[in-house]
């Protein structure tokens, strides 16, 4: 009996070691998918930006109302999120129209993925999509926040510092 728990505790050890690195691998990890993807997002607004017109025109073609307005507001979230998500300031707030952006995205420029439910029969040509990992990265950082090392989680630790009345 004693054998085992010593086998136990010895596991419960090594589990609890790789917890800890996890925890604090976790920002990191956020970090850099923050500045990896918020940099993607700030270059495909500025493509958009640069090339209005032809976005324009492309979204006009897929029947989306309000093509230039679109064009020129999805140009500006883009670049606006990517900074946000690079610099980790309001983070989650701007993950929101970017979600909305993104699922836009693949109902309409991609939809053919949804019409031939590629995303059940096959998944990986679904995840080589353009819009997925984006999506993927800003449902992330929606979902666990921007981690540790960002400028959301400086103005948390402010706060809290403050007294309270």
């Amino acid at each position: 009996m004693i054998y085992v728990n010593q086998k136990l505790n010895f596991f419960a050890k090594i589990y609890n070691f790789f917890l800890i690195i996890g925890s604090n691998l976790q920002s990191l990890f956020l970090l850099f998918m923050r500045v990896t993807w918020g940099h993607q997002f700030m270059l495909a607004g500025l493509e958009k930006l640069h090339n209005a017109d032809h976005v324009t025109e492309y979204f006009s073609s897929m029947g989306i109302p309000l093509a230039q307005f679109n064009a020129y507001m999805v140009s500006y979230f883009e670049i606006i999120g990517g900074v946000c998500l690079i610099l980790g300031f309001a983070s989650r707030l701007i993950t929101i129209p970017l979600i909305a952006i993104l699922l836009t995205a693949l109902t309409t420029a991609h939809s053919h993925l949804l019409k031939d439910v590629l995303i059940l029969l096959d998944p990986h040509a679904f995840a080589q999509e353009m819009p997925y990992p984006y999506f993927i990265t800003a449902m992330l950082v929606f979902t666990f926040g921007p981690g540790r090392i960002s400028i959301d989680a400086w103005i948390k630790r402010w706060v809290e510092k403050q007294p309270r009345y």
